[in-house]
């Protein structure tokens, strides 16, 4: 690969792709051309250029519409825009809406060159040439590069970020980035999954509680608030808090104070809250199951990781990190996959993300016997994985869901009979039933 940078012009004039091909293959630089807006969009999917010089009036998509597009999509990428039907209205609404450069047509050779340079040297800027806020997230993918700028970019204010993403898709690697790329980056980062806690500790965990507020409270504890004041909480999983914690936690984030779980006084905080989620939150706000207004305080910038199957280019990347890592832990000289092996995994559905490669290739380090991974180990560790891979919160639903069942057998339906063996009270054990949908009726006898 070139270490010369990539600069992509966009023109449905042959002569003109040409000439300007050579003229910065001249100056230092490798030219990727498209000759429409619509081709442009499609070398990007591919490719990750460090400017775009396209001309404004083409057949199709013009110009403005191409960069409105790119704008939305990576918004760190400079476009400098080349007319000949150029104008000062033109310009200084080219200016307002984003657009890095503007020239003019016949332009002056030296005059585009230079605003190449200056483009480049703002990018430079941008990313302070340091990647160590990232070093986590291992990627060649535009999907995930993309992504990345844009986490770049929010990661500079005090925004709410929402993650989107499937189980093991890597949202938590992604909030620690975003927090080592913010100023709050040497202040705490705490990460708690929403789904993990059962409902009544979570308010206690969230925002603290006092002595004896409730029983097992022996001392002051102050909270996961407290315990990231002034850097990031992530809340993963945000989409399993139940209701009446939701309508708590925006009142937080309105009055940026806590109230701890038996407190008179509150406690100012400042935290900055990314969350995260691989549920459909749409389908939750219309079926009454999370708050539209926690929702829109919360979604201020939205970003969403790609699945390991729609990154399959990133798959030998990850695996053989994976595998150099794991074969230290194990201390055994295994240099690589087979390619049998390797052809297996990047072809495979893995719908438990990179969270399931990482487990699929530990299993084939700590079972080789060869200084190659073979196809057969591969094989049966990913059909393994597949069959019995779960995410942690899946686990935990099946488990609870079983748990109550066999109680409800036990008991033959008898609700308070079975909260008492969960040493749970009835109001809360009636919640878990209706969470999993359970009647008690079903488990009476003659039933």
């Amino acid at each position: 690969m070139s270490d010369r940078p990539l600069i992509l012009l966009v023109d449905d004039d042959p002569d003109q792709l040409r000439l300007l091909t050579l003229r910065l293959n001249a100056s230092g630089y490798d030219a990727l051309t498209a000759a429409s807006g619509e081709e442009a969009l499609a070398r990007l999917a591919v490719s990750q250029p460090r400017v775009v010089v396209t001309d404004m009036r083409m057949g199709g998509m013009d110009g403005m519409a191409l960069f409105d597009v790119i704008h939305r999509e990576r918004p760190g990428l400079p476009v400098i825009i080349l007319t000949a039907h150029g104008t000062i209205p033109d310009a200084v609404d080219a200016a307002r809406r984003g657009v890095f450069g503007y020239l003019t047509k016949p332009f002056d050779g030296k005059a585009l060159l230079a605003e190449v340079e200056k483009a480049l040297k703002l990018n430079a800027e941008a990313a302070n040439g340091d990647d160590a806020w990232r070093r986590e997230i291992i990627t060649r993918s535009p999907a995930m590069e993309t992504m990345l700028e844009k986490a770049k970019l929010v990661a500079a204010g005090d925004a709410g970020v929402f993650l989107y993403g499937e189980s093991g898709s890597g949202k938590e690697l992604l909030a620690r980035a975003i927090h080592h790329a913010s100023p709050r980056r040497n202040k705490p980062f705490v990460a708690v999954n929403c789904g993990a806690i059962p409902e009544p500790l979570l308010e206690s965990e969230l925002f603290g509680h006092v002595k004896g507020s409730f029983t097992g409270a022996v001392k002051d504890y102050k909270g996961l608030f407290q315990a990231a004041d002034g850097g990031t909480l992530l809340l993963d999983e945000i989409g399993d808090m139940p209701l009446p914690l939701q309508v708590k936690l925006l009142r937080v984030l309105q009055e940026r104070q806590v109230r701890p779980v038996g407190a008179v006084q509150t406690i100012p905080v400042d935290v900055r809250i990314v969350s995260a989620t691989h549920r459909d939150l749409a389908q939750e706000i219309a079926a009454g199951r999370f708050r539209e207004d926690l929702y829109y305080r919360l979604n201020v910038v939205a970003l969403s990781l790609p699945s390991l199957a729609e990154r399959r280019e990133d798959i030998p990347l990850l695996a053989n990190h994976f595998l150099r890592r794991l074969a230290e832990k194990y201390g055994k000289d295994i240099r690589g996959f087979a390619p049998e092996a390797m052809e297996l995994l990047v072809s495979s559905a893995w719908p438990g993300n990179v969270r399931q490669l990482l487990n699929v290739v530990e299993q084939t380090v700590a079972l080789s016997t060869s200084p190659l991974i073979p196809f057969t180990l591969a094989r049966d560790a990913v059909r393994h994985g597949a069959e019995e891979f779960a995410s942690f919160e899946d686990a935990r639903r099946r488990f609870e869901r079983d748990y109550l069942t066999q109680l409800l057998k036990i008991t033959d339906g008898n609700v308070s009979q079975a909260a008492r063996l969960a040493k749970r009270n009835r109001t809360e054990f009636y919640k878990l039933l209706q969470r999993h949908q359970l009647d008690p009726a079903l488990f009476k006898p003659g039933k």
